[in-house]
């Protein structure tokens, strides 16, 4: 498969100001698999250490500060020469040995030449942690799942160059228009998870699918009770399991209560900060007011929680396939749909969205674009009616205003409809 981190990395290898290179993402969005695929493409060869396989290893760096002597160790433990600038080192589980993630400091001030990239289970947790690693020493890249022209490029790649043709203002023939519609349907689905889509590819089984998504949840609630520090795993999980509950509610604001009747915010507080490290919730700040600069008018008391991946919440709620296939309305297709459009926009621009409610009106989304603040509208189907998108619009007077929805690529009045499938297209086409 290909992944757009490629480019990421790629960037990393040739620039001025590297510094060894830290991977972020929750368990299995396909890491190791991007660390090692980068180090045979793009270097003569890879060095690969992972510390939860071997402990062994954690004793070159817990009696060793010096860069040159570990690789000297190394080079050793590999049975391979390393070689600055044309061997990559891979560092795997890194947080397993505390020490290893404290001495990527060392390779940036004294061994700067070599290219080092680390990565681990849950280690947002831990760089959520003040002091627990070399802050301003490393550089950080996050990796979600595979994103809808990620899926679209290893399912269908005919359909993927006619996707990546798509420009601003371009008409898109209506028998294109279905077959990308299709396939955003099979994304609901499948999700972005790298097994997932691997299956899926290989079988076209949505059982495989369903089974492939269960397993990871429990892989998942599993790690809660593991690496959990000092938080309470039970709280964690009482959370995790609520999301679907609380994005089913016609309000879909984060409330203590759906966790557990009577609960309070001081109970539950850190758990979802751990859920938010470990990349594992996406969390989505009301503002007070939709003006730049976004983030100074987060409501911290007033937020959603979304999934990082659309497929494990279409799990999690208990959808069946059939209902998205058939096109049916189903009670969790404006949340599912939500979900899906967070997970495409993330990344695609400097600040990360919000949302806009107060008393009966709200506002799905709202980006900050340089300083232009867009009002987004999200819908499952192809319905267009939104008095509250368009009082906002009339009120405002924004000079973009999205709707994200099965309806063409069009421009209605004021408002550009974007259809669901182009969510990740979103930046080139306002």
């Amino acid at each position: 498969m290909k992944r757009n981190a490629i480019q990421d990395l790629i960037q990393w290898k040739s620039g001025e100001d590297r510094k060894p290179l830290v991977l972020k993402g929750a368990r299995q969005v396909g890491k190791t698999w991007l660390m090692k695929e980068f180090g045979k493409s793009y270097y003569n060869h890879y060095v690969y250490f992972n510390f939860d396989e071997t402990d062994e290893l954690k004793s070159v760096f817990e009696t060793n500060k010096n860069p040159q002597r570990i690789i000297e160790l190394l080079s050793l433990v590999a049975g391979a020469k390393i070689l600055p600038g044309k061997t990559l080192i891979i560092f795997d589980e890194i947080q397993e040995c505390p020490a290893a993630l404290n001495a990527l400091k060392y390779f940036y001030e004294k061994a700067g030449d070599y290219h080092v990239i680390a990565a681990g289970s849950l280690l947002g947790t831990l760089l959520a942690q003040p002091k627990s690693y070399p802050v301003g020493m490393v550089n950080l890249l996050p990796l979600y799942p595979l994103t809808f022209d990620e899926y679209l490029a290893a399912a269908d790649e005919a359909l993927f160059v006619y996707y990546q043709s798509i420009k601003k203002g371009q008409v898109i023939e209506t028998i294109f228009h279905n077959r990308l519609t299709e396939a955003y349907n099979n994304y609901l689905i499948v999700g972005g998870m790298p097994e997932s889509v691997a299956s899926w590819l290989k079988y076209k089984d949505p059982a495989k699918i369903a089974r492939i998504q269960q397993e990871l949840i429990e892989v998942y609630e599993n790690d809660f009770s593991k690496h959990n520090g000092k938080v309470n795993s039970g709280r964690i999980l009482m959370v995790f399991r609520s999301i679907a509950s609380q994005l089913a509610k016609a309000n879909e604001k984060f409330m203590y209560g759906v966790v557990r009747e009577g609960a309070r915010a001081r109970e539950f507080e850190e758990a979802i900060e751990w859920l938010v490290s470990a990349g594992m919730l996406v969390r989505v700040y009301n503002v007070s007011k939709p003006e730049h600069p976004l983030a100074a008018f987060d409501k911290l008391d007033q937020f959603k929680l979304f999934v990082f991946d659309t497929g494990l919440l279409k799990h999690m709620a208990g959808i069946d396939n059939s209902a998205i296939l058939l096109k049916s309305d189903y009670q969790f297709k404006g949340p599912l749909t939500e979900n899906y459009v967070l997970q495409q926009l993330r990344g695609q621009f400097a600040v990360e969205p919000r949302y806009f409610s107060k008393s009966n009106f709200e506002i799905d989304f709202v980006l900050q674009h340089g300083t232009e603040i867009i009002p987004v509208e999200v819908k499952g189907g192809e319905d267009k009616s939104a008095p509250a998108f368009k009082r906002y619009i009339a009120e405002r007077s924004p000079d973009h205003a999205i709707r994200f929805s099965k309806r063409g690529y069009r421009q209605d009045e004021k408002i550009t409809n974007i259809p669901l499938y182009l969510v990740g297209k979103t930046r080139e086409l306002i």
